[in-house]
């Protein structure tokens, strides 16, 4: 049974719209996230005939979906389609090159111009059913509609990493532990960062821990650090929010419980309050509201089941998500328990109502910072973003932080505490392998993958970033032409080609070793 929307029109899974359909082309790309319309528009400005499969109604991924301060790191590595982008957005604005802050309909319809001008078939609703094998070659990708879409190469775009799943392609889930890779911020970690810095009661009845922990804290062992787990970092919404007039009040949402907030009321109480979300202007009044502080919008703990549920169970975690944050707004906003100076503050920003109209102003993108995460030839780990290994073949450079939210929240002695955050600078700007776009040899002969790369837990908290996944989509619609051309495995592509076609499109790459 489809849960109730927590808020009118908000859905993960929109059933399809129009008939099934049997289409041929040269690439497939599946998952048009930022990095998935790039891998797109790259395959097709090279002369491949490409079908763009998006999951909902809307392109760009998180680039479109909420997150209008951009991670950028050294703005100094971002190169090609993907700072081809931000200089299209700073245009869109008539402000100076590249803009790295970009609200959401003016990101997807630059994204939608591409598409459009690049010649790709969009088709919108299209969810994966399965990937039918020959041998090491996928054949035919079938969505839950009774498409089916044939290709010679395929690129999973997506943030789960569902068709390389599909396909057989070997992956890993969670935190490795430290022993795995040798990684000093891998496994359980102590969180120093968005924590409980004051005493606060965690049972339901204060004093009394047979009465049963507060909504929000897990039975959980805290754990060894060290160790290693199927646990992953916490999601949320990033929202467009305004301080201007016509702001829209932050909604209640279909079965708004303010009991699931007793644990925050009470660190206010304790004086421990930071306005529940980090607040940064993208432009104007139109701020990018962000997790930030002991209890914030990031869910902690209520994810887990995300990256290999189904799509029913996606979307009751889905509702969860929208049902926590909203409510977690509208409780700040209007819960009478709280200082009058708590509400005021949170009721000075609204949500923007030229954002996201087609779902009650609140983005359709749950920002998965991580889930499925492939294991090939070369696994990017902590190691590579120290400087103590160097990819012979990078196609792209990562330069944020390791950054990684936090993954659950505990009881130690008495107290909360949430557990998983990594805010871990790097040594420098590190290469991104082109093995770790492509299976194993032996494993699928035709399919790339632009977001769910191969990479320990620790690294990928640097590499997710959204500029990075659009140079490595780029990488993977050039290196899926050059497939197609030179009749070879994807595995087989010859790096040296490979870069040469990513420099004259203007990327940004290290040397090799």
């Amino acid at each position: 049974m489809t849960p109730e929307p927590a808020l009118p029109g908000l859905r993960h899974h929109h059933p399809p719209d129009g008939p099934p359909v049997d289409a041929d082309a040269d690439v497939v790309v599946y998952g048009a996230t930022s990095g998935g319309v790039v891998a797109a528009v790259r395959a097709a400005r090279g002369g491949q005939s490409v079908v763009l499969l998006a999951f909902g109604d809307h392109v760009g991924g998180m680039t479109t979906g909420g997150l209008g301060t951009t991670d950028v790191g050294d703005a100094r590595t971002v190169g090609g389609l993907a700072r081809s982008f931000y200089d299209d957005v700073a245009a869109a604005y008539g402000a100076p090159a590249p803009h790295w802050d970009v609200e959401a309909h003016v990101g997807e319809e630059v994204f939608e111009r591409w598409l459009a001008e690049a010649g790709v078939t969009v088709h919108r609703r299209r969810h994966l059913a399965s990937a039918e094998r020959d041998g090491e070659r996928i054949t035919e990708l079938r969505t839950d509609d009774g498409s089916g879409y044939r290709a010679k190469v395929y690129v999973d775009a997506s943030y789960e990493g569902d068709l390389l799943a599909a396909a057989g392609v070997t992956y890993t889930l969670g935190r490795e532990a430290s022993s795995v890779y040798d990684e000093t911020v891998a496994g359980v970690r102590h969180s120093v960062n968005h924590q409980f810095d004051l005493p606060v009661d965690p049972y339901v009845v204060p004093g009394e821990p047979a009465s049963g922990l507060l909504p929000g804290i897990s039975a959980d062992p805290y754990g060894k650090v060290g160790d290693g787990d199927r646990r992953i970092q916490a999601y949320n919404f990033r929202l467009h929010v305004t301080t201007a007039p016509g702001r829209l009040p932050f909604p209640r949402p279909a079965g708004y419980d303010p009991a699931r907030y007793e644990l925050l009321r009470r660190y206010v109480e304790a004086g421990g309050y930071e306005l529940f979300g980090r607040t940064t202007r993208v432009r104007g009044d139109v701020y990018d509201m962000n997790n930030h502080g002991a209890f914030s919008s990031d869910h902690i703990g209520a994810n887990y089941d995300w990256p290999e549920g189904d799509y029913a169970r996606r979307e009751e975690i889905f509702q969860d998500h929208v049902r926590y944050q909203a409510g977690l707004l509208h409780f700040l906003a209007t819960d009478p328990r709280l200082p009058a100076d708590v509400r005021a503050e949170t009721n000075r920003f609204g949500l923007a109502p030229g954002e996201f109209a087609d779902s009650s102003h609140w983005p359709a993108q749950l920002y998965i910072r991580e889930a499925r995460r492939m294991v090939s030839a070369y696994v990017i780990t902590q190691h590579d973003a120290t400087g103590g290994s160097r990819a012979a073949d990078p196609v792209a450079l990562a330069s944020y932080v390791m950054d990684s939210h936090n993954a659950k929240r505990v009881l130690v002695d008495g107290q909360p505490r949430n557990e998983g955050n990594v805010q871990q600078p790097l040594t420098a700007p590190f290469g991104v392998s082109y093995r770790a776009l492509v299976p194993r040899a032996g494993e699928c002969s035709n399919l790339l993958v632009a977001s769910a790369i191969s990479a320990s837990h620790a690294a990928f908290a640097s590499a997710r970033m959204e500029p990075v996944f659009m140079m490595l989509g780029e990488a993977a619609g050039v290196a899926a032409g050059k497939a197609i051309t030179d009749k070879v495995a994807v595995q087989d592509v010859e790096y040296a080609a490979l870069r040469r076609e990513l420099v004259l499109g203007d990327a940004i790459l290290p040397a090799g070793n």
